[in-house]
């Protein structure tokens, strides 16, 4: 079985397009931390993820930084980098994506009012 879970950011907004046959297919980068293994700035792994049809356009309206949970088998492609080193591509074909960052409210909704943690009566 490959079954790869993986929870991480969006490195920039998806890619959504539909193929000449009417498949919408929505593609994003996922960076995952890594536990660092020494002080300094972690490490990260990035995935690329493929999402396709009805999937695919839930994902459209992702943008860069969001937190998502990512589900599906995973393979990896080798490529020739520009500085003639062999590298390798993490790719996922979701199956399963789910959002983890909070909405934000929009400002321009009636009703909404921006109110600050220490203005709460209870706090």
């Amino acid at each position: 079985m490959n079954k790869l879970i993986i929870i991480g950011n969006l490195t920039k907004d998806a890619d959504n397009r539909v193929t000449q046959t009417g498949h919408a297919v929505t593609t994003f980068t996922v960076a995952v931390n890594r536990r660092p293994v020494k002080e300094g700035q972690p490490e990260a792994d990035f995935f690329r993820v493929t999402t396709w049809d009805k999937l695919a356009e839930l994902c459209k309206t992702l943008t860069k930084g969001k937190k998502v949970c990512v589900v599906g088998p995973v393979s990896v492609s080798l490529y020739r980098a520009q500085d003639g080193s062999t590298r390798a591509s993490l790719d996922v074909m979701a199956n399963e994506v789910q959002f983890l960052s909070p909405k934000e409210p929009k400002p321009e909704q009636p009703g909404y009012v921006a109110v600050d943690s220490n203005d709460l009566p209870w706090g």
